[in-house]
């Protein structure tokens, strides 16, 4: 074999050699790299597909969404094929003239100049060793040689160049030409111009660069692109690019989003590049925002900021809408007040009656008391209020729920006990009344506890499903029938109609809310309002034939509102939500189910119009309507010593000075009488509130009799003494 054909066959072997250690490199196809460029931030779809929100989740860079090449300007393309490789659609990877010019001038220079073409930069992006350490070695250099030409054997220039520029650093944290391009010029990557184009390719080789030496690579670049780029980029002058490159923020600009679904985002997102399809509707959820945050900006004067909205769907428990704020009206509008802990108020009265009615206790048309009265409890002297501090003597329940009235709630709680109602509460759902009965006691039933207004609203769900709870659902569920292994019975059906029947009474809340007010909508509905004490809460949750609303509005400060009742503060947004719900189709009433009878009511004397109402038949399974009234004969309530309660200890308050301090002195109930105190009258007959200074230390007795003398009642009560301490010789 002669010298010649020896060269020739190591020659071929040296190429077959190069051929395979180029073609059986380890080589991810276009579309893999493509689905391994994970965006920095999350995004949640509505129910269709629409995008809610997007979340920013890593917080070291930003990447955007992959951006197909016919997306972005090709100005931008050319810059940065001026700026890195000019030979780009000539080469196979490698510039050998590039290579052999940087090797000559770096013979002359202090700073070695680089000559890695588009493909073997993205080589080093794709090797994520490489890049992440940043090696510059031998080895490295060869890696990536060899994984450009495997890139250029296995894909398209033009698919080369899009991966390039969805993968590269351009500055900071900005990484991929969406994020650059909106993060450091507030431009979409399809409307840049030359300048906006030459700056940007400038920044590549160099992303922290100076403005000024920017600045001048961005001229050049300019000046370099090629007339087929814009023949008018030639013609501007450096200085438009010094002055654009000067305007450059220091930190990049915020990227605006889609912005409808922030904290349901930050609960149901948890990585890069994750997209979820929620349960939400994108309409609903746009329209309780902006209900919400109209109506807020009407409350401003009267000290309201927050709110919040959740919206389900009864039969399949998704969530619809969720809105944990009212945004910039709000001091901390990252607060998320759906899954808030907030005092209930009196939302959880339906609750309560509906534990009575199925107990036997009570059913619709039961006579409940409502006059003043004094519990003794371990914590002290409980004495519940109306909302209007006036009291109305002998109603029914349905008055005493319809309207919310405080102390026949706190009689009802006295027959059931608060442990069980606390146990009831708990299985509908309230999962976060964790502390124990004594803790809660009786002002359970006015709300004296914390709770959620995702948790509130499903568990008036339960009403509304028959007195079947089940868990809420963030995403679409395929079968409603998937979630009956998770039901589980709450009330019966027979309680559950008679408490949506009560709330959806306009009659019944007449004495409190009047006939017309925000609660009153065109379409069925089943609604209850609740205040927390202070006025630090104010709620509004109601269910339709398809679906359960709640709202809440306060502050998150903790900050009481000014002059906001249940049909000012919520009621309103509650109401509009409702009717948007149901402006195609109209909310049907319920069905009564078997095993209630709708019997004709009659009070002697008249405490209520003459009604038809709904009662629970206990010893027959099958529904009947009978045209037989029912007399309900009303004892008034006899008269009664209120405060202080027989057996009471007072201690009197050591911060306060001896002549300053007072005794309450009440009675309640019906007819005249007068208050004595150690056989002395201390007030006019008739009059039941009284004020005295503090008895001596010692028993005291108080007498109520009436106008004739006769003793109604007796409470003895002690008076403790003040230990003041010695003072020194």
């Amino acid at each position: 074999m002669t010298r010649k054909q020896t060269l020739l066959a190591a020659l071929t072997l040296a190429v077959i050699v190069a051929s395979g250690w180029v073609f059986f490199t380890p080589t991810p196809t276009f579309e893999q790299a493509k689905a391994a460029t994970h965006s920095s931030e999350a995004v949640l779809l509505d129910r269709d597909g629409q995008v809610l929100q997007r979340l920013r989740l890593d917080k070291h860079r930003r990447m955007l969404e992959w951006t197909p090449l016919q997306e972005i300007s090709p100005t931008l393309q050319q810059a940065v094929l001026v700026a890195e490789d000019k030979r780009f659609y000539r080469h196979t990877g490698i510039d050998l003239l590039a290579a052999g010019s940087a090797l000559i001038d770096n013979l002359h220079r202090t700073r070695a100049r680089g000559a890695s073409t588009i493909s073997m930069q993205l080589a080093k992006l794709l090797n994520e060793a490489d890049y992440r350490t940043g090696q510059h070695n031998w080895s490295a250099k060869l890696r990536q040689i060899r994984l450009a030409l495997s890139l250029e054997l296995h894909w398209t220039k033009p698919q080369i160049l899009e991966a390039y520029l969805n993968r590269v650093t351009f500055r900071g944290e900005l990484v991929g030409i969406d994020a650059a391009a909106r993060g450091l010029l507030a431009k979409g990557p399809n409307g840049l111009d030359n300048i906006d184009a030459a700056i940007l390719a400038s920044l590549i080789k160099s992303p922290g660069a100076a403005r000024s030496r920017l600045a001048k690579r961005a001229c050049a670049t300019l000046q370099a692109m090629p007339a087929s780029a814009n023949i008018s980029a030639k013609k501007q002058s450096c200085l438009d690019v010094e002055m654009r490159t000067a305007l450059l923020p220091s930190r990049p600009f915020p990227i605006p989003g889609i912005d409808d679904a922030p904290h349901l985002a930050r609960h149901l997102l948890t990585r890069n590049g994750q997209r979820l399809q929620s349960s939400v509707d994108a309409s609903l959820q746009r329209f309780a925002r902006n209900t919400l945050r109209t109506h807020l900006a009407q409350l401003t004067d009267q000290n309201v900021e927050d709110g919040a909205v959740i919206v389900l769907d009864n039969q399949r428990g998704e969530v619809l809408a969720y809105v944990g704020s009212s945004g910039d009206l709000s001091g901390a509008a990252e607060v998320d007040g759906v899954s808030a802990l907030r005092q209930p108020g009196s939302t959880l009265k339906p609750f309560l009656y509906a534990l009575a009615i199925d107990q036997g206790w009570l059913n619709a048309s039961s006579v409940l008391d409502d006059s003043p009265l004094a519990l003794t409890t371990p914590s002290g002297l409980y004495i519940p209020q109306d909302y209007d501090r006036h009291f109305q003597g002998a109603v029914s329940v349905r008055t005493a729920l319809g309207a919310s009235l405080n102390v026949p709630a706190i009689r009802t709680l006295t027959l059931l006990g608060v442990d069980p109602f606390l146990a009831t509460l708990r299985e509908a759902g309230l999962i976060s009344l964790t502390r124990d009965a004594d803790h809660y006691g009786f002002g359970l039933a006015l709300g004296g506890a914390e709770t959620t207004l995702l948790q509130l609203t499903n568990a008036y769900r339960v009403l509304a499903n028959g007195g079947q709870w089940h868990a809420v659902s963030f995403v679409p569920t395929a079968n409603p029938n998937t979630a009956a292994a998770d039901k589980k019975p709450v009330f019966s059906p027979q309680a559950s109609f008679i408490i949506g029947d009560i709330l959806s009474d306009p009659g019944a809340r007449t004495i409190t809310f009047g006939l017309s007010s925000p609660l009153s909508t065109r379409t069925w509905a089943a609604v209850k309002t609740g205040t927390s004490k202070a006025m630090r809460d104010n709620w509004a949750i109601g269910y339709t034939d398809r679906y359960t609303v709640g709202v809440w509005v306060g502050n998150f400060s903790g900050a009481p509102m000014w002059d906001v009742s249940g049909i000012t503060g919520a009621a309103p947004v509650w109401r509009d939500i409702v009717e948007y719900l149901h402006q195609s189709r109209h909310s049907q009433q319920p069905a009564a189910p078997v095993g209630l009878l709708h019997q004709k009511v009659r009070y002697q004397p008249a405490i209520e119009a003459p009604r038809q109402d709904w009662l629970m038949q206990r010893d027959n399974a099958t529904q009947a309507h009978s045209n037989q009234t029912i007399l309900i004969n009303v004892t008034p309530a006899s008269a009664m010593l209120i405060a202080p309660p027989d057996s009471a200890i007072i201690a009197p308050d050591p911060d306060i000075p001896q002549q300053r301090q007072a005794l309450l002195l009440q009675s309640g109930g019906h007819g005249k009488s007068c208050l004595f105190l150690d056989d002395r009258p201390v007030a006019v007959c008739g009059k039941t509130k009284v004020l005295v200074p503090l008895p001596l230390p010692g028993k005291h007795r108080l007498t109520l009799t009436d106008t004739q003398g006769k003793l109604l009642d007796t409470h003895v009560f002690e008076v403790r003494g003040l230990n003041l301490p010695m003072k020194a010789n």
